[in-house]
């Protein structure tokens, strides 16, 4: 079971999100702690807004309050709703939320089933819950759970993932050669890509790209493969080196058979459904690219982004180093494909939050949304396995700031009814 530990300062985005799974019939709420329930046991994004009101406002030196934590047992293991309300209350417990307000959704929408749960790491009296080693405390305690309730273990694929870490080149100290081996004879061997677009988005992480050879060779077609340093600009600072310098294993041939291996392997990847999930979370919650990249980079997944002459974005590549393997965003879903980020970043429509009509007046909950800072929720997420030395590698964007045109601006036009006592 791997555990993911979101911490943010949008506590509204955080819920939203999970409350319209819930409101599409892909999500129940399965617990509630030391949040009152309605009279009628159906919730809206305002009621559970408000029951976090005291604690956040207890507090206003600390900048990310809102935890947003998921547990994702694999696609194998079979646990109930019960199982996972005890494990959700277990693993709060030894973080040292026992005392918090807390929500546990469960997803449903993906073959992997898992929970979500919100919470905040501030106090009722003001205080912060002290959180400087929440990641191998997590790791620990999802060790237990899998024993526990005879879980598959995420540590043994993880172990064989995680054997090998590459570096980035560097043309300024020599022997280029050497360096660009010390990568492409190895590379196919621990990620999973299935194009040569892909292939290249993982390279220019390690600041090298490849070009195809096409020629004639005897009146016979050649089709062959050339590697070239670069620098981190991404402008070619070497010569090209022919594949067959760095064995079989780096020429066109082989990395074709690679592709196809791949695309099956992928076909059936259930990280390609918690990556989906992941890359959503962060459109939902980030007004532009500079801040979508790095939150899904702390994550430990690059986002690599390829435009033409004229600045259209053309390709969208999400590297995701918990599983080592490469996506185009319209594999994941076609609501992430190259055409919804270059309508988002270079003509500014973000994609538009649909609000599921919600049991509860949806005047009230309109009317009680914070206005300020509405989509700024940053999800520092830390899988179990993203500590490559890779999360430094994320391009430098020259993003722009845009506004949540029609969502946010409808928000601020709303007044604010005084909070009942």
């Amino acid at each position: 079971m791997i555990a993911k530990i979101g911490k943010g300062s949008n506590m509204y985005g955080a819920i939203l999100y999970n409350q319209q799974k819930v409101d599409k019939e892909n999500g129940t709420v399965l617990l509630l702690n030391k949040i009152p329930d309605t009279v009628d046991g159906k919730y809206s994004v305002a009621h559970f807004n408000k029951c976090f009101e005291p604690y956040l406002s207890a507090n206003n030196k600390t900048e990310k309050t809102v935890r947003h934590i998921s547990l994702n047992p694999d696609p194998s293991d079979t646990v109930n709703d019960e199982q996972f309300m005890e494990m959700a209350k277990e693993y709060m417990e030894r973080m040292g939320y026992v005392n918090q307000p807390y929500i546990v959704f469960k997803h449903t929408d993906i073959d992997r089933t898992h929970i979500h749960i919100v919470s905040t790491c501030v106090a009722i009296d003001g205080k912060k819950i002290p959180d400087d080693y929440d990641h191998p405390r997590s790791m620990a305690i999802c060790r237990d759970l899998e024993q526990k309730y005879n879980l598959q273990k995420a540590t043994e694929q993880e172990q064989k993932q995680n054997n090998r870490v590459f570096k980035p080149i560097n043309h300024k100290n020599g022997d280029i050669k050497s360096q660009i081996a010390s990568i492409v004879r190895h590379l196919p061997n621990h990620y999973s890509f299935s194009t040569m677009g892909g292939y290249n988005a993982l390279l220019s992480l390690f600041n090298i790209t490849a070009e195809e050879v096409k020629g004639e060779r005897n009146g016979q077609p050649v089709n062959g493969l050339v590697y070239v340093a670069l620098d981190q600009n991404g402008n070619k600072v070497s010569n090209p080196f022919k594949a067959s310098l760095f064995g079989k294993d780096a020429g066109i041939a082989q990395l074709q058979k690679h592709f196809e291996q791949s695309k099956e392997k992928m076909k059936t990847n259930p990280a390609r459904l918690v990556l989906k999930n992941t890359v959503e979370l962060a459109m939902h919650t980030i007004s532009n690219e500079t801040d979508f990249k790095k939150q899904l980079a702390e994550q430990g997944i690059n986002t690599v982004v390829r435009r033409n002459n004229e600045g259209r974005i053309y390709g969208m590549t999400f590297i995701d180093h918990g599983s080592r393997s490469v996506w185009n965003g319209s594999q994941l879903d076609r609501n992430l494909s190259a055409n919804v980020f270059n309508d988002w970043w270079n003509n500014g429509n973000k994609p538009e939050l649909k609000i599921q009509n919600n049991p509860v007046s949806k005047a009230n909950e309109i009317d009680s949304v914070p206005t300020k800072d509405l989509f700024e929720f940053l999800s520092n997420e830390h899988s179990s396995n993203s500590d490559l030395g890779l999360l430094s590698l994320l391009p430098d964007a020259q993003g722009e700031d845009y506004e949540e045109e029609q969502f946010a601006n409808r928000m601020k036009k709303k007044k604010h009814p005084k909070h009942r006592r």
